[in-house]
C-alpha cells in the first residue's frame, strides 16, 4: 500500500463509539417546509507530503457508458467549485462549509462514518496546523453555546455541554459544543440554517497531522448534520455522494432526495443492524465466477460497512485471500512486484502500461451480488491504486481486516459512482457515472446531458498550453501524454514591517513545506521590492528521483496558490498569485539518453584495447627471448668491422 500514513487515515474515521451523545438543540424557528436538495462540492485537499498518492490527476475509464436521461435527477439550487482530487494521495474528500456570522469557511472531511460535525476552536488547548484558520466564536454574532443540561456531558465549569470521539488508530477529538448558522454555499438556495457542532479544544493522532480542517458528519446519530437538518424539515431523509475516478477528480454531494436514475441498484441498509450505514453484500464475483465463500463472512460483526471516511476496502481474513487469489490468477501475464512502502505486503503488478483506460483489457471485472440479487459491477479502478514508485503498475487498493469481522468499504469502491444514502427507506442505491461531470451537468441545465462514464480520451483532452493564464483555474488534469518538467509562479506580497527583509532561504523553506515540496525542488528565481510591496518568481522542479512532476502535484500546487491556502508567518502579510505557468518536460538529446551506454561501450573498447597491445607485448618478448639462444658449437658467421 502507499505509505504507513494512508493506512492509518483509511482506519482514522471508521469506528466511532456505539455510545450517542443526546443533546438539545433549543428551540429553533422553523422554515417552511420545502424539501429542497443540497448540493455540495466535494474536493480532495491537498496533501501536505506528496501527493496523493498518489497520485497527479490522469483519466480513468471503465469499460461501460452509462447516460443520464432528462429525468433521472431533480433539478436544484447547486453551489458549485471545481473540484480536485486523488484519493491516494489525501485518504479523504472534503467540502467547504461555513459557520458564524460573518460566515468562517473550513475543509471538511465528507465522512458518512461520524455523527458530529467538529472544528478547531480559537481556544483550542492542542490542535494542529490546518487548511484554514480556527473558528473564533467571539467574532460570530449567532453563535450561541449548548448550555449544560441533563442531556449531555458538561465542561469543568458545569455551562457547556461536550463531546468527545474515539477512534481505532487512537486519535481522537474532544471539545465543547455550540449552536451556529451553517452555510452551504454562496449559490444554494437553501439559506443558513442553525445547527449544533463541536468545537475542538484537543485533537491527537491523524486528526492533529491531517490537513483538513475537521469532519462534516453524515452518520446516523442525534448529533449529524443530515439528522439535524431533517429534524428541521428542510430536505427530505436522504443525501447523495459522487467520488470522482482515479486521480481525475470532481464529484458532489447532494443533501435532500433525488430522483433515482435508470440503472441504479439498490441494497436493504438495516439501521437496526448496526449504527453504520450497511448493505446486505452476499457473493463476490471476479471475472464472472464466484468467490467460494459462505454469504455468511460477509455479515460478520457489524455486516458490510459503506464508509466514505474510509480510503480503502477492507474484507475478513477468508474474503481477502479469495479474492487477492482470484485477481491473481486472472492476471498471470503481469509480473508481481514489491509495493511502494516495504513495511507492507501489498499485492502490486508490473507491465499494466500507462494507459489506464486500457485496464479493463488487462485487469478483470468484480461484480458485488446484494441479497436481493441485483449486482454492483467494479471496473479495476474501484479496487486498485497507483503503485507511486513503478510507472504502469498497480496495486490492490482492497485489504484483510485483522482481528475483526466488518466488510468495510471505503471511497475507492465507489470511485465514479453515485450512492444514494435513502434513510427514509433504509436503503442505499448504485449507479456507475462519471461524476468529474455530473456536477457540471447539474449546474448547467439541472437536467444533465448524456455523458460517458469514462474520461475524455486523448482526441478530446484540452491541449495545456506552455503558459498558462492565472486568471482562468487550473484545470482538472493534463493530459495523460503531457509531462510537467517546471512550474514557474510569480508571488506578490506586502511585508507590514518596512524595516524586516525576508530570509530567503527561511523563504523557500516555507514554501517547500506548504506546497508539500523537498526543499531542493523550489527555487527562487527572482526577488524584487518597492516599499512594503515584493514580487517573487519561484521554480519547482521535479524530485532528484523523477524526470517529471505528477499530474496531480501540479494540479494541487496551483490549486493551494489560487486558493490561498498555502499559510505564510504573520510577517510576510498578503499574498497574491499574480502569474503561473506549466513548461513541459524537455525532450532529452540523444546523448542525454544514451550517455551511459556509451560510457560502457567506450569502456568496454578501451578495456579490450589494452588488453591487446599488453598481450601483443607479452608475445614478442616472448618470441625475441626463443630467438636469441644458439646452440653450443654452432659457427657464427664473421663480421666485418667497421672502420673506426
Amino acid at each position: 500500500m502507499a505509505p504507513s500514513g494512508y493506512r492509518l487515515t483509511a482506519l482514522l474515521l471508521t469506528w466511532l463509539s456505539l455510545t450517542e451523545l443526546i443533546v438539545s438543540t433549543q428551540a429553533l424557528s422553523y422554515p417552511s417546509n420545502r424539501h429542497r436538495p443540497l448540493i455540495l462540492p466535494l474536493s480532495l485537499t491537498p496533501h501536505d507530503s506528496s501527493a496523493s498518492s498518489s497520485s497527479s490527476p490522469s483519466h480513468e475509464r471503465d469499460h461501460h457508458r452509462r447516460r443520464l436521461h432528462n429525468s433521472e435527477l431533480s433539478r436544484s439550487a447547486s453551489a458549485r467549485m471545481r473540484l480536485y482530487d486523488d484519493l491516494l494521495s489525501n485518504g479523504y474528500y472534503t467540502t467547504r462549509l461555513s459557520i458564524g456570522t460573518p460566515p468562517q469557511e473550513f475543509a471538511l472531511i465528507v465522512d458518512t462514518g461520524s455523527t458530529v460535525t467538529y472544528v478547531p476552536c480559537s481556544n483550542c488547548q492542542q490542535c494542529g496546523k490546518h487548511q484554514d484558520p480556527r473558528f473564533q466564536p467571539h467574532l460570530s454574532s449567532t453563535y450561541q453555546p449548548v448550555k449544560c443540561n441533563a442531556h449531555c456531558y458538561c465542561d469543568t465549569a458545569g455551562k457547556q455541554c461536550t463531546y468527545q470521539r474515539r477512534y481505532a488508530e487512537m486519535s481522537s477529538s474532544t471539545g465543547v459544543l455550540g449552536n451556529d448558522l451553517v452555510s452551504f454555499g454562496n449559490e444554494s438556495e437553501l439559506t443558513p440554517q442553525r445547527a449544533v457542532f463541536g468545537c475542538e479544544t484537543v485533537e491527537t493522532g491523524d486528526l492533529f497531522s491531517q490537513r483538513a480542517d475537521g469532519i462534516m458528519g453524515l452518520g446516523r446519530g442525534y448529533l449529524s448534520l443530515v439528522n439535524q437538518l431533517v429534524e428541521k424539515h428542510v430536505i427530505d431523509d436522504s443525501f447523495s455522494l459522487c467520488y470522482g475516478g482515479m486521480g481525475v477528480g470532481g464529484g458532489a454531494m447532494i443533501l435532500g432526495s433525488i430522483a433515482s436514475p435508470t440503472g441504479m441498484v439498490f441494497s436493504h441498509s438495516d439501521p437496526q443492524r448496526s449504527p453504520y450505514y450497511n448493505i446486505k453484500l452476499k457473493e463476490i464475483h471476479v471475472a464472472g465466477k464466484p468467490l467460494k465463500l459462505r454469504s455468511s463472512v460477509f455479515d460478520g460483526r457489524h455486516g458490510t460497512v459503506l464508509d466514505s471516511g474510509t480510503t480503502y476496502a477492507y474484507l475478513p481474513a477468508k474474503a481477502f485471500l479469495a479474492f487477492r487469489d482470484a485477481i491473481i490468477n486472472n492476471v498471470r501475464s503481469l509480473k508481481k512486484i514489491q509495493g511502494p512502502d516495504p513495511n507492507y505486503h501489498d499485492v502490486c503488478f508490473g507491465g499494466a502500461g500507462w494507459d489506464i483506460a486500457k485496464l479493463s483489457e488487462v485487469f478483470p471485472k468484480v461484480d458485488m451480488v446484494f441479497g436481493n440479487k441485483q449486482k454492483l459491477s467494479l471496473s479495476p479502478e474501484n479496487y486498485l491504486f497507483k503503485h507511486t514508485k513503478v510507472p504502469g503498475a498497480y496495486c490492490l487498493g482492497v485489504f484483510e481486516n485483522k482481528n475483526d469481522e466488518t466488510t468495510l468499504l471505503g471511497g475507492i469502491i465507489v470511485r465514479n459512482t453515485l450512492v444514494t444514502y435513502d434513510r427514509e427507506k433504509n436503503k442505499l442505491g448504485f449507479w456507475k457515472t462519471n461524476c468529474s461531470e455530473l456536477w457540471k451537468q447539474l449546474e448547467d441545465t439541472g437536467c444533465p446531458t448524456p455523458a460517458p462514464l469514462v474520461p475524455q480520451n486523448h482526441n478530446t483532452t484540452p491541449a495545456v498550453s506552455p503558459s498558462l493564464a492565472p486568471s482562468g483555474l487550473p484545470p482538472n488534469s493534463f493530459p495523460v501524454e503531457f509531462r510537467v518538467g517546471v512550474i514557474m509562479f510569480n508571488m506578490s506580497f506586502s511585508i507590514k514591517n518596512s524595516s524586516w527583509k525576508p530570509n530567503f532561504t527561511e523563504f523557500e523553506e516555507l514554501i517547500a513545506h506548504e506546497l508539500g515540496m523537498n526543499t531542493a525542488q523550489v527555487h527562487l528565481l527572482n526577488f524584487t521590492s518597492s516599499g512594503n510591496q515584493f514580487l517573487a518568481e519561484w521554480a519547482i522542479f521535479p524530485a532528484d528521483s523523477a524526470d517529471y512532476i505528477s499530474n496531480t502535484t501540479a494540479v494541487n500546487i496551483i490549486t493551494r496558490l489560487r486558493d490561498h491556502h498555502v499559510q505564510l508567518p504573520e510577517r510576510f502579510g498578503s499574498y497574491q498569485l499574480v502569474e503561473w505557468k506549466i513548461e513541459p518536460q524537455k525532450e532529452r538529446t540523444w546523448w542525454q539518453r544514451n550517455y551511459l551506454a556509451v560510457a560502457a561501450v567506450a569502456s568496454v573498447a578501451l578495456f579490450l584495447t589494452l588488453t591487446s597491445i599488453a598481450l601483443w607485448f607479452v608475445w614478442k618478448n616472448n618470441r625475441q627471448q626463443s630467438g636469441s639462444y644458439k646452440p653450443v658449437g654452432v659457427t657464427i658467421p664473421e663480421q666485418e668491422l667497421q672502420p673506426l
